[in-house]
């Protein structure tokens, strides 16, 4: 009976101080700033961009993580030192993500309620609306990462006290694990994410036509309505009864060491998603994706050292990336065509015969790294274009295919800072590589980025590269393709 007063009062409890903060930060950041709220707002959204590509990332490693560690436990294997190393450290990361993610949810959510203690200025509807979205949708993002990636963890006893140990080494406190689990089922931030939800149903319909070209509105739209947290867990009715024999249950678990006793009651939902989503869907696939005779044409058109550019409008990270082209990446070439090159028995090529003579010749910089894939899998497209720099000499090629070879591996770069080489996003691949061009780039957040259209952009306007092959909207432009990228692309 204790336990049960106990929980009531938590989930009764008010989150007025949590509302004031909210305000001040409103205050402070958006008004102390000398930009505009759109302004400090967009800016926000361009952080919040690289936390998810952080998030997504590390939700992908613990997965794969969790279904090693489990599959050693069930053949009786102990957690070795290196296992203990992995699970401490990626304790660690989802700490700091979470707290991250908090910053967002905590610094927009009072956007829901009209009360305004610090008498802040009129915020615009369209504003509104997507900072209650930056708030949703990192909440959504939370509850995401429990249901796709925590929950394996909690589902197993082993992993499970584990992870509830203190450990000083790595600063973690005791039953860390467990908090993020009560926090998972706390009724008042579920509740709470209902009203974000219902807003935003609501005015979205109102806003959309407004924000349709805004791509902050966008990429967050996406976002939330792709998460599976949206379309599963908090889109159904979770009244406060049910939410308070939940959190019994968990109470429970956590006494006596059970947890397991919680899959009949919503938290084993690793299975039931696992599979369907390890990041964001895509929503389709591309126009260009399995036609065998795009594929030959493409590949007959290749040569070692192109500079391969794409769009995916049917997928989340295409949507927030300025201009027309959202990805970019190198074709490294065929063996016949490095052996011509004089670089096959080169020691960096070397390393890498194995992944060429697989037909993996496509060199990109993805959210797990720098890796070598097929055409057939690059081709997930609506629009590709071919771009070659026909100027280089022979030797020059081949300093170059090395040189981006020498870029398999590493990691990728969630600050899009070009001045940076040791970890590398896609178009600074090309940046790298191709050191004699005279590349465009704009500051974001402090940082000199490249985008794919920056890359466009020195095919035009009789730039060092040249337009070899153009497919818009799944067909082959044949006529004047340079006219028709030159309109697509936007550099400033």
């Amino acid at each position: 009976m204790i336990r049960y007063i106990l929980i009531l009062a938590l989930v009764a409890c008010s989150p007025q101080p949590l509302k004031q903060a909210c305000w001040q930060y409103t205050f402070n950041h958006h008004y102390g700033s000398g930009q505009t709220i759109t302004e400090t707002l967009h800016q926000d959204v361009l952080e919040y961009q690289s936390l998810i590509e952080q998030t997504l990332i590390y939700r992908e490693k613990t997965i794969q993580i969790a279904k090693r560690l489990k599959a050693n436990i069930n053949s009786g294997k102990p957690l070795s030192g290196d296992d203990s190393n992995k699970l401490n450290l990626g304790m660690v990361e989802h700490l700091k993500l979470r707290e991250k993610l908090y910053k967002f949810i905590n610094g927009y959510e009072c956007w829901l309620d009209t009360d305004n203690p610090l008498g802040v200025k009129q915020i615009s509807p369209t504003d509104r609306l997507k900072g209650i979205m930056l708030s949703l949708s990192a909440a959504l993002t939370l509850y995401d990462n429990y249901m796709l990636a925590i929950s394996i963890f909690e589902e197993d006893k082993k992993l499970r006290r584990f992870l509830n140990e203190r450990d000083s080494g790595y600063g973690i406190g005791k039953n860390e694990l467990a908090k993020i689990t009560r926090d998972y089922n706390s009724y008042r931030k579920r509740r709470r994410v209902k009203q974000a939800l219902e807003f935003y149903n609501l005015k979205v319909k109102e806003l959309a036509v407004n924000l349709k070209d805004d791509p902050s509105f966008n990429y967050l739209q996406l976002l939330i309505e792709q998460s599976p947290s949206y379309h599963y867990h908090m889109a159904k009715a979770d009244s406060p009864l049910k939410t308070v024999g939940r959190k019994l249950k968990f109470m429970e678990a956590i006494g006596g060491d059970t947890l397991y006793q919680l899959a009949n009651s919503g938290i084993n939902l690793f299975s039931k998603f696992f599979g369907n989503s390890v990041g964001l869907i895509e929503t389709r696939k591309g126009k260009l994706y399995q036609q065998p005779k795009i594929t030959k044409l493409v590949s007959q058109q290749l040569q070692a050292g192109d500079i391969l550019l794409e769009k995916t409008p049917f997928r989340l990270t295409d949507k927030f990336i300025p201009g027309h082209w959202g990805h970019a990446a190198i074709w490294v070439g065929t063996e016949a065509e490095l052996r011509k090159l004089g670089v096959w028995e080169h020691e960096i090529v070397k390393q890498y015969h194995h992944e060429i003579k697989q037909g993996n010749l496509v060199i990109e910089a993805l959210r797990p790294g720098v890796e070598m894939n097929p055409l057939t899998s690059f081709l997930n497209v609506d629009d590709l274009a071919i771009l070659r720099n026909s100027k280089l000499s022979s030797i020059e090629l081949a300093d170059r295919i090395v040189l981006a070879l020498r870029q398999v591996g590493k990691e990728y770069d969630f600050n899009f800072n070009v001045e940076t080489t040791d970890k590398i996003v896609c178009s600074e691949l090309i940046y790298i590589v191709y050191t004699g061009i005279k590349w465009p780039t704009e500051k974001a957040l402090g940082r000199f980025t490249i985008s794919p259209d920056n890359v466009a952009s020195k095919a035009l306007n009789n730039g060092p590269l040249q337009l070899i092959s153009f497919f818009h909207k799944g067909s082959l432009v044949t006529d004047n393709p340079l006219q028709v990228m030159e309109k697509l692309v936007k550099v400033n």
